[in-house]
């Protein structure tokens, strides 16, 4: 199978198991905010990521998704970079170094009408 792009995030509720979650995750993912992962790999490495993981959680209090992101489509972001300007991590995907052309991207898309979808 071939690697792809895959969004996790979680909401755990008890704050230690949150950090056991955490920690757990950034053995297959790189984190994005404190609960948002990104993750590339093949979906039998997803498996293996969320059954390792799953141990963990707590059913009926705990709550974790998982979001495939396609391979071709609009991906920008927006709001304050995630490094100091001038500052690239490699491990990051492409698509979130920060060049300042976020806005115009979004200003793109709208004209297509992409945003409004």
């Amino acid at each position: 199978m071939q690697p792809r792009a895959w969004l996790i995030a979680y909401d755990i509720r008890d704050p230690r198991r949150l950090v056991r979650v955490h920690r757990r995750m950034l053995r297959y993912a790189t984190p994005i905010e404190y609960s948002v992962f990104w993750m590339h790999g093949t979906p039998a490495q997803r498996v293996e990521c969320l059954a390792d993981v799953g141990v963990l959680l707590k059913k009926g209090e705990d709550d974790l998704r998982v979001y495939a992101i396609p391979a071709r489509g609009l991906r920008l972001r927006l709001g304050a970079p995630v490094l100091p300007q001038g500052i690239q991590w490699s491990a990051l995907p492409a698509a979130f170094l920060w060049d300042g052309l976020a806005h115009e991207a979004v200003g793109a898309a709208s004209a297509r009408g992409w945003a409004d979808r």
